[in-house]
């Protein structure tokens, strides 16, 4: 196995909390293949299988296991890490889920971002934080215009409303406790972001993987919602550009970004199942409509990412048809034997080949 060393990430002591979930794998895998010291905090993987576990992550990382829910927590693992950058991932992540538990969803998204962002001031010491929200954050009105980082916040439903609350909360920490001096704090909004390794419930490709592997006929809702698709590298390639750059010293970065696909890849769910289908086997099952009373989920979002493209330099490498491949090679792969980590790394070389983030040199 290749470590992919990086000279900006070599030694680095990172935080990264929510690790144990599907982005959280992704980029602590990538953080340490690239040199950094990382601690990671979360609970128990959220599905089984994980990618956590089938990443063998706990073998590469300092994991702790531990809530964002609770304060004393989450200063003993700022204490003990030392940080000088935290990716602050940690949340309930689902729509619907949030439905079901409101009071555990506002738990998680709002106040497990102030015990993080307190802790951080408290603790003294650290240089960032890239705390991540969500695409849901802004208010919908369901029109055809992206959404752009000025944009008021809100959420029709418990999730997309607290976390247009943690966006809040980042702003009113930022401008009472960081302006001058301590972390350097940026939001960052992505879209829904897919790859390979998911396997929660209740999201769109996870379910259709299991429905491919099972020979069954995937159920659908909300056929024609339109959503930011991309994979998971785009938005982790975002986060990272914008911790280097804190890192750097750029304060004037410390601040809300979006990070989304090409325009023309915000595409229905429709297009996702049919281009899901074709790529995984001519024998898959074609996908069937749920037609049971749903709750409410916006119907069309899109995200304006111009300001990352103008300030950053930051742009999508894959297109929504590659990521799609991407995706059912990595689970085609996993399914008959081959290990996660390896192919998820192997992703990885290939994402940081196509932006110009190649690694400095390999490592056994």
């Amino acid at each position: 196995m290749e470590a992919l060393v990086s000279p900006v990430w070599r030694g680095r002591r990172v935080l990264v909390t929510g690790d144990s979930g599907f982005k959280g794998s992704w980029l602590a895998l990538w953080l340490n293949a690239m040199g950094a010291r990382v601690t990671g905090f979360s609970l128990p993987p959220p599905s089984d299988p994980s990618l956590f576990e089938a990443a063998r992550l706990d073998q590469l990382i300092d994991h702790i296991e531990g809530d964002v829910r609770d304060p004393a927590a989450v200063q003993a693992v700022v204490e003990r890490a030392q940080p000088e950058i935290i990716f602050h991932l940690a949340a309930q992540p689902l729509v619907r889920l949030s439905y079901e538990q409101p009071i555990e969803t506002y738990a998680a998204n709002v106040m497990g971002t102030v015990h993080v962002l307190e802790a951080a001031r408290q603790v003294g010491g650290v240089a960032g934080i890239v705390c991540v929200t969500s695409d849901k954050c802004y208010e919908n009105r369901e029109w055809e215009w992206p959404y752009r980082e000025s944009d008021p916040m809100g959420g029709h439903d418990p999730y997309s409303s607290s976390k247009g609350c943690a966006e809040l909360v980042v702003s009113a920490w930022r401008r009472s406790y960081f302006q001058e001096s301590g972390p350097a704090l940026a939001s960052v909004r992505a879209g829904n972001v897919i790859g390979g390794g998911d396997w929660a419930a209740d999201r769109l490709i996870p379910d259709l993987i299991r429905a491919f592997e099972t020979g069954t006929a995937p159920l659908i809702r909300s056929p024609g919602s339109v959503r930011p698709w991309q994979h998971v590298l785009e938005a982790l390639g975002g986060y990272l550009m914008i911790a280097e750059r804190l890192l750097a010293g750029d304060r004037h970065l410390a601040d809300a970004w979006n990070f989304g696909p090409a325009d023309e890849d915000a595409r229905p769910v429709r297009w996702i199942v049919d281009r899901m289908r074709a790529a995984w086997s001519d024998e898959a099952a074609q996908a069937t409509l749920d037609e049971r009373a749903q709750p409410h989920e916006a119907g069309l979002l899109r995200l304006d990412c111009s300001r990352a493209r103008s300030a950053l330099g930051w742009q999508p490498a894959l297109r929504l048809a590659q990521t799609i491949d991407w995706i059912t090679h990595w689970h085609k792969r996993v399914g008959v034997g081959e290990d996660a980590r390896s192919v998820t790394l192997e992703q990885i070389a290939d994402y940081m080949e196509r932006t110009g983030r190649s690694p400095v040199q390999a490592a056994a």
